[in-house]
């Protein structure tokens, strides 16, 4: 069996007995007075271990919101990548280009004429993926919008189109009209 602190502090020559009662003595002072209630425990050091295991817990809470965070951002992008690779139009080879600014940059796509009214109508969209540009529909282009708006590059208000029995379609309104 292992010798008490005091015992081997006394073997070691680092204390005398005379110093090792006069402790013993004086702790036993205190555990009486503590006992009677003239004298209050000495509670710093519990405060201290409560006040660092508060602050554990605290930085334990902030890195797991940290972590989570990163979490739905990933599940975010990945939604985000998943919508647009499952409802991108196909890429057109022709001359005729589709102007749009992204950022401070004038960039274009190639489009045919119906890609072209689509896009100005506002039922279709360009969106940002990796690295390039896709026209997706309008609906996949709100879903990803939610997620991240910084991933669409246009997205026209979407505008009606002509009734098929509006009488004065065949009129069109100038528009220098003074009235």
């Amino acid at each position: 069996m292992g010798l008490s602190l005091r015992d081997q502090l006394l073997n070691a020559g680092l204390v005398n007995e005379k110093q090792a009662k006069q402790a013993g003595k004086q702790k036993q002072k205190q555990e009486r007075l503590e006992r009677k209630g003239q004298v209050e425990k000495d509670d710093s050091v519990r405060q201290a271990a409560l006040q660092a295991q508060t602050e554990k817990v605290e930085r334990d809470r902030e890195l797991n919101r940290q972590q989570q965070e990163k979490l739905d951002q990933k599940a975010r992008t990945a939604q985000i990548k998943q919508l647009i690779e499952s409802s991108r139009l196909p890429k057109l080879d022709t001359d005729d280009y589709y102007n749009f600014v992204d950022g401070k940059k004038v960039k274009r796509i190639a489009v045919n004429a119906m890609l072209r009214d689509k896009l100005s109508r506002g039922s279709l969209a360009i969106v940002r993926h990796g690295g390039a540009y896709e026209i997706i529909p309008r609906d996949a282009a709100l879903k990803i919008q939610e997620r991240d708006a910084q991933r669409i590059i246009l997205l026209s208000t979407q505008t009606e189109e002509p009734e098929a029995d509006d009488p004065y379609a065949a009129y069109k309104v100038p528009d220098d009209l003074m009235w």
